[in-house]
């Protein structure tokens, strides 16, 4: 009986466990088509990376650079790194995919931003409260303009426009300038060939008390400009803090009223500069440029070309008596390579894309590192020339006329140093 119970049992469970089998499956079988009718698949995501440098004709994309403009995620305590994470995330192009494209990325550059809370602002020296208030205001009314000096058609466009940075008060360091290095008009090279045409301009802001006692010398700057024309002022305070608006300005100007240039030289007024040599090293670049777009069939390549003293690895001067003084709590990290603000020289067509990469970037208090910071952002890497001598040269060569036949700059020279000077290279091939 036993036994026979227990053949039974094992012929129902063969029995049994191929129906048990199938239901699971077709269990099976219809939970998954009811996820599969049931699954929606994400909308897919199109993102746009541009490479840097490359024009673009929408305004609703930002350029993604190759590398990282900054490591500023390590130096979050900083009110100026603080600053740049908030504009770099407002040109992601990656956060911006669900925007309307109304927005205005100048919005937030404007003088009606806020200027972030920092507990301890007070605590700051005065430059650097000063322009912390006024950090975002980009766009100031000129107060005197020269419209015409390169011309109105491409015939009159010069060569080169040297874009000097000066003061009010500077009326014997302009004048210098004017009668020596800085002539505009045709200049000839010093290798004898075709002259090339040459404007020189001078940028200033307004003098106020705020600087410091002054004379009243406006009445005087007007006579200056009646007579040569060739001076630039905008309605800002003109301080040490404030240089680098003018070359923010200049870039505005230059777009407007100059844009057939081919190369600026942009400097100080006190250095001295062998402008015949400047135009030898700058035609070449401008023959090689145009040969090469000619055996590249690629008539649109532009000339990018920015050369100076360049300065690698240059970490904020911490010393609060100099004027250089950057907080720790103001800016942290070490600064981009650039070169050194006693004179550099680029393509105009650089200067366009600073100009355009520079809404990207927020201002900075050196205006010679804030240019390394947009070529930085640009991707761009200031070239160094060996005759850009901003730290001047050896003390003992200074005197002798043959020390200067390999310079191209040398800062500084005060007016009567610079006239000296200029009629000592005048016969400088024959004597070296």
């Amino acid at each position: 009986m036993g036994r026979c119970c227990k053949r039974n049992g094992r012929l129902l469970c063969m029995c049994l466990l191929p129906c048990m089998m199938t239901s699971h499956l077709l269990i099976y079988v219809m939970v998954s088509i009811f996820v599969t009718m049931s699954y929606t698949p994400p909308p897919k995501i199109i993102i746009h990376y541009i490479a840097p440098g490359i024009s673009v004709n929408t305004s609703t994309l930002a350029s993604h650079p190759l590398e990282p403009f900054w490591n500023l995620r390590l130096e979050d305590g900083a009110l100026w790194n603080q600053l740049q994470h908030a504009l770099d995330r407002l040109h992601n192009p990656i956060l911006r995919r669900n925007t309307t494209g109304d927005e205005s990325p100048t919005d937030c550059l404007s003088c009606k931003c806020s200027v972030p809370q920092i507990d301890d602002l007070n605590s700051m020296p005065e430059q650097i409260k000063a322009f912390v208030w006024s950090m975002h205001c980009r766009e100031y009314p000129l107060l005197i303009n020269q419209p015409d000096m390169c011309g109105r058609n491409n015939r009159d466009s010069p060569m080169l426009i040297m874009a000097i940075k000066s003061q009010v008060g500077n009326f014997e360091n302009r004048q210098a300038i004017r009668e020596t290095w800085g002539r505009s008009g045709l200049v000839r090279g010093e290798d004898g060939k075709k002259s090339r045409l040459v404007r020189t301009i001078f940028l200033l802001g307004r003098q106020d008390s705020s600087t410091g006692p002054h004379p009243d010398l406006k009445n005087l700057l007007d006579l200056e400009n009646q007579k040569y024309r060739d001076i630039l002022q905008w309605d800002f305070r003109d301080a040490f803090f404030n240089l680098t608006l003018k070359d923010l300005l200049f870039w505005h100007w230059l777009q407007q009223h100059c844009p057939n240039a081919i190369f600026v030289f942009k400097g100080d007024d006190d250095v001295f500069v062998r402008t015949g040599a400047l135009l030898d090293y700058l035609h070449k670049q401008w023959d090689e440029h145009n040969l090469l777009r000619v055996s590249t069939n690629d008539t649109e390549r532009t000339l990018d070309l920015f050369v100076g003293d360049v300065i690698n690895n240059a970490m904020p001067n911490r010393e609060p008596s100099t004027k250089y003084y950057i907080p720790e709590r103001f800016y942290k990290g070490v600064y981009p390579p650039y070169a050194g603000g006693g004179g550099v020289v680029y393509s105009v067509s650089l200067a366009m894309r600073l100009k355009e990469v520079s809404e990207r970037v927020h201002l900075f208090p050196i205006d010679d590192v804030y240019l390394g910071m947009c070529l930085h952002r640009l991707g761009f890497s200031p070239g160094r020339h060996p005759g850009f001598l901003t730290f001047d040269l050896p003390e003992m060569d200074r005197a002798n006329p043959c020390a200067y036949k390999s310079v191209l700059l040398v800062h500084r020279r005060d007016p009567k140093e610079m006239l000296t000077l200029w009629k000592q290279l005048q016969s400088l091939p024959r004597q070296c």
